[in-house]
């Protein structure tokens, strides 16, 4: 299937991973609808985008935690976007690395609030149109946290876990309906992820991908590209990818 024409709308895209999938898709003639509360950063990805590639970039500083202001967003697209092919649902994120007895309530509620709702508000949204005409696709972006619990990650590895449960469910009930769905589960992807969980601690967070060669946001952005542009009788249910050097969520070869 070819991305030409086609419009996709893609949640935390100001970094990482969403920023990733942007510009691959654009890449492909894919027009764009990019989500994420940071306004200038969003705008600044766009306008490089629409010079790049000469695609159509629309952004909306939209916080996907906020059921009523996606709502009101999304109700009033422009016509020419109403009609979406593709949704990433990349928003998400970790907080910090504390075991349970020990956890910050804030971090919990943000974690769930932005990985569970934010992926179901958006997707509640998107989906009924998708299968009223009968085409779409939907990747979710889990992690390696959603096939194992690592010490510390308790809640957050509970989100992911959500994630993947939940795409299975997508599946199942939209079968019939030709929307596909994809589970996309990294590993140690370099992006701000480090950074936001340890609240800002750059050089813990630069720790975290040193002595070894992790996953970038393109790569995860090029498989999200395989998946979507498969044949229309092809869903690729689940994709599960790490760094060579990271054998599971605690063992990773470092050379340092």
């Amino acid at each position: 299937m070819k991305l030409k024409g086609k419009t996709a709308l893609i949640t935390g895209a100001s970094a990482g991973i969403g920023a990733g999938c942007a510009y691959r898709f654009a890449e492909e003639g894919c027009n764009l609808i990019l989500f994420a509360r940071r306004k200038e950063i969003l705008e600044n990805i766009a306008q490089d985008i629409r010079e790049k590639y000469s695609v159509n970039v629309y952004t909306f500083q939209v916080d996907v935690r906020n059921y009523k202001e996606c709502e009101n967003v999304i109700k009033h697209f422009p016509t020419e976007i109403q009609n979406i092919d593709i949704l990433v649902n990349n928003a998400g994120k970790a907080l910090g690395l504390s075991k349970i007895q020990d956890g910050d309530l804030n971090d919990w509620e943000e974690m769930i609030d932005t990985n569970i709702k934010g992926l179901l508000y958006i997707s509640r949204l998107i989906l009924p149109n998708m299968v009223a005409r009968k085409f779409g696709h939907i990747i979710n972006i889990g992690s390696l946290a959603g096939h194992e619990v690592y010490p510390a990650g308790n809640v957050y590895c509970g989100t992911k876990s959500f994630v993947r449960a939940i795409s299975k469910g997508m599946i199942i009930d939209l079968n019939g309906t030709d929307v596909r769905v994809t589970n996309i589960d990294p590993g140690l992807v370099e992006t701000e992820f480090s950074i936001v969980r340890f609240h800002g601690d750059e050089t813990r967070a630069e720790n975290v991908y040193k002595g070894y060669e992790p996953l970038t946001a393109e790569d995860i952005a090029d498989i999200a590209l395989f998946a979507v542009t498969r044949p229309k009788h092809v869903q690729i249910q689940e994709i599960f990818v790490t760094p060579t050097a990271q054998a599971n969520a605690t063992i990773v070869h470092k050379e340092l």
